[in-house]
């Protein structure tokens, strides 16, 4: 029988005979403690570098044991102390090595995130700038902002308050604009993105309303995790347009 792992790394995960295990039996053994773990969730990971299962001569997914073991490691260290990847993949490390580091406390995870390491979104509340620091940040000026403004690309949160990622999308948008694209040229991009926002949205809905906190709190990391794998598709989609028009 196998055990799902329930304590930290070590806790022992092992099958009877030592037999490789399907994307699928994990995902069962997972889903006892951890009830939002899908196999996208598995195979996210595994994109992300954190588990490497075998696979067979026809491409299929096998899992040892200790892979199971370093799942529930994963997740358990994003369910309790909120944790972004970058740092969860350090601990890994570091556990391979024999080392043991101290994981910090959701308060402590706050300070990565406002040190500029981004922070799964299931922990504090993301941080917020003001109009000055944002202008100030993205290098740009006010007349720049209020016209992305009024196309919809750019917008306050709260009282002259934006999320932190607005640096960003700010940045962007100017980069853009060094090329001849105008604002007026980006308002289908931020149409898709409404849509594809919604439809992730639509995924996860089912686990904001459940009535276990933890799945709550996972909604979160799951939304996050979706919008990743939508970008990816998205910039893939993009070259293979470009690779068409090209020929």
């Amino acid at each position: 029988m196998l055990r799902t792992p329930s304590g930290g790394a070590g806790s022992g995960t092992a099958t009877s005979d030592g037999r490789l295990m399907s994307i699928g039996t994990v995902l069962n053994l997972l889903r006892g403690e951890y009830p939002e773990v899908s196999i996208s969730k598995i195979r996210f990971l595994e994109a992300e570098g954190l588990v490497e299962p075998q696979r067979t001569p026809s491409g299929y997914r096998k899992f040892s044991s200790e892979d199971v073991e370093k799942l529930g490691h994963v997740l358990r260290m994003q369910r309790d102390h909120y944790l972004p990847l970058k740092v969860i993949r350090e601990h890994l490390d570091a556990l391979a090595r024999g080392e043991q580091l101290p994981l910090p406390s959701p308060a402590q995870s706050r300070e990565l995130f406002e040190g500029g390491i981004e922070l799964d979104p299931a922990g504090p509340t993301a941080a917020r700038i003001g109009r000055a620091e944002l202008l100030a940040a993205a290098e740009v000026g006010e007349p720049e902002l209020v016209e992305w403004e009024s196309y919809g690309l750019l917008s306050a949160v709260s009282e002259g308050c934006y999320d932190i990622e607005a640096v960003g999308i700010a940045r962007l948008i100017a980069d853009l604009g060094r090329f001849g694209v105008e604002p007026r040229h980006l308002r289908s991009m931020k149409a898709a993105a409404d849509r594809e926002a919604g439809l992730v949205e639509q995924v996860v809905a089912p686990l904001r309303r459940h009535r276990n906190p933890q799945t709550r709190i996972h909604a979160e990391t799951t939304a996050r995790e979706l919008a990743t794998l939508s970008i990816r598709l998205h910039s893939a989609l993009v070259q293979s347009a470009l690779s068409t028009h090209s020929h």
